[in-house]
């Protein structure tokens, strides 16, 4: 006998793998060019040069042996200085690189966070729409994932709906932002409510709620839009990075968690990460990959091409018809759909194949979402046939 709830996870791929994975049946049957592919949130530009260069100079002129060994389980120190450093130079915190663990990606940092912090009988707090691996990480950890709805007016916090699922169980509340899949950035007045939300909460159950704060996205925001760095707002902070959006290694699988040296508890949260990481085989980071990010730590890709292809799509769909959130972050546009059925909808755009996701696995009915890390050609190369499934929902 095996786990059947681990059989079921391993034969049904999450809905965004599902129509990557459909677009590539398309792409070997009509060719990838005429397949408009906007599924899933794979980076579109190129590493940085400084990324290959540092590559090379590490490979060349690193001992062979220290250059493929193992480091320390939370990785190297030096490499940890070098996230906190640059961190606290950037944002004016005091981060502490003992309180940093290197981790294979964010989903690594996201599963050890949930990990470290559970208790039976807890839950987590997230906000709609979200990330979809959310509820399988927070599940694998023992607890209950509840959800606020969305406040698709704008996709800034529900505070009243929210306020309502708190209860003596709740852990911790998850935050991601800018946000997969509306793209939305979280306002400062949002996060300066939400920090004083938690205090409240906190002292009234006798016990702290903390905030894990997720994000891959928070290098990528646009027109000036300022992401709100949570630890200013509030002590009860675990960060999970990623530096795969940053860098565009996704493929990589390198980023961290850092704990708050604010935080009242911070070295014994700091040690359940570390415990955490222990007995889920999380040790030791791609060693490689951390010499790159102490090399590469204040690099960034040429997020550029994302904001014009934002722009350019944006605006299109709106003289479409159709309803978009405002994306200022991250590389996707979370759409409403034409009819309640956003699968559906996202069917009948097969038809012209145009391939995008339904809101409802990210906890938002009604609503797909659209990635727009690819070339900006391609986004041309679609946009008759969005007007084409605009005009069958007589949008125009």
């Amino acid at each position: 006998m095996v786990s059947e709830e681990m059989i079921q996870l391993g034969t049904k791929r999450s809905v965004i793998r599902e129509i990557f994975e459909y677009g590539n049946q398309r792409a070997a049957a009509i060719g990838r060019e005429n397949v408009f592919d906007f599924s899933i949130g794979n980076p579109s530009v190129p590493a940085p040069p400084s990324v290959a260069e540092a590559l090379r100079d590490i490979v060349e002129n690193t001992d062979p042996v220290k250059l493929h060994a193992y480091s320390s389980a939370q990785g190297h120190y030096s490499v940890r200085k070098a996230i906190t450093d640059y961190n606290n130079r950037r944002f004016g915190t005091t981060l502490d690189p003992d309180l940093v663990y290197m981790t294979a990606g964010a989903a690594a940092s996201l599963a050890i966070t949930f990990h470290a912090l559970a208790c039976k009988g807890d839950n987590f707090i997230t906000f709609a729409p979200y990330f979809t691996e959310y509820k399988t990480f927070v599940n694998g950890a023992g607890c209950a994932l509840k959800i606020v709805p969305a406040r698709t007016e704008d996709f800034q916090i529900d505070f009243a709906a929210f306020e309502s699922l708190i209860d003596a169980h709740t852990k911790g509340v998850i935050i991601n932002s800018p946000n997969n899949p509306s793209g939305v950035v979280y306002s400062e007045q949002t996060i300066m409510r939400l920090a004083q939300t938690l205090k409240k909460r906190s002292a009234e159950y006798g016990h702290t709620i903390y905030l894990v704060s997720d994000e891959p996205y928070r290098d990528l925001a646009y027109g000036g839009v300022e992401v709100p760095c949570v630890f200013r707002y509030y002590d009860e902070v675990i960060q999970c990075y990623s530096f795969s959006k940053a860098l565009s290694l996704p493929g990589e699988r390198i980023g961290y968690i850092a704990v708050s040296d604010r935080a009242q508890d911070a070295k014994e949260i700091y040690a359940a990460v570390c415990g955490a990481g222990r007995a889920l085989g999380y040790v030791c980071a791609p060693t490689l990959f951390q010499f790159l990010v102490e090399r590469c730590v204040a690099e960034r890709s040429d997020f550029s091409v994302y904001e014009r292809n934002r722009n350019l799509l944006c605006s299109a769909l709106e003289e479409y018809g159709f309803t978009c959130a405002k994306p200022d972050g991250a590389f996707y546009i979370f759409v409403r759909s034409p009819e309640a059925d956003a699968t559906a909808f996202c069917e009948r755009a097969k038809k012209y194949e145009l391939l995008f996701v339904p809101g409802d696995d990210f906890g938002c009915a009604g609503y797909v979402r659209i990635a727009y890390c690819v070339s900006t050609e391609l986004i041309k190369k679609a946009l008759p046939a969005f007007a084409k499934l605009a005009k069958e929902y007589g949008l125009q």
